[in-house]
């Protein structure tokens, strides 16, 4: 989709004192759509660092060296969801902080048609860790998932992240279909 304005957003971590960042992160994560309305996320449930938490988050993760963000998402929706996708657009870019553990985030954001979907191909932390699994909703569901886990810290920094991500996503796919109702 072409003529979509992407958004830059600067977000502060709020939750963890800043100490000192000492690494960048360059992410590439997408809003997952298939052609029946349900959107595709990944719910983590971990006990680390930042404390027992359960949230809801967009399918993505680290860029590899050399890797552009168009396939470092492909990838990552490939691994995660086990979805073979293609990007409808950009999103746009949100630059976050991770004080506990010293990181800038880069996240870039797509927004991904699902195509078809098949096998996970987890990394050990994902599986042992972070005990990520799939969660297919709509739009309002996704929405008060977020809310109803911004009651812990991560969860907080997560949404604060992530909702305004949702919400262009959903108004990206509102346009889109009114394109196809004219």
């Amino acid at each position: 989709m072409k003529n979509v304005p992407e958004i830059f957003l600067e977000l502060e971590d709020t939750e963890w004192p800043l100490d000192s960042i000492d690494h960048d992160r360059h992410i590439a994560r997408a809003v997952v759509f298939d052609d029946d309305g349900y959107l595709y996320f990944v719910r983590c449930d971990r006990d680390d660092a930042f404390g027992k938490a359960a949230f809801l988050e967009t399918s993505g993760g680290g860029m590899e060296e050399g890797e552009s963000p168009e396939e470092a998402v492909i990838r990552e929706l490939r691994e995660e969801l086990g979805a073979e996708t293609e990007i409808i657009c950009k999103i746009g870019i949100v630059s976050d902080y991770y004080n506990l553990v010293h990181r800038h985030n880069i996240n870039n954001y797509f927004l991904c048609r699902a195509l078809s979907f098949g096998k996970r191909h987890l990394m050990p932390d994902e599986i042992d860790d972070f005990h990520l699994t799939v969660r297919r909703m709509r739009i309002e569901e996704a929405i008060a998932w977020y809310r109803r886990y911004a009651c812990t810290r991560i969860g907080r920094l997560i949404a604060a992240r992530e909702l305004p991500v949702v919400f262009k996503a959903a108004e990206i796919l509102q346009l889109e279909k009114g394109r196809e109702e004219d």
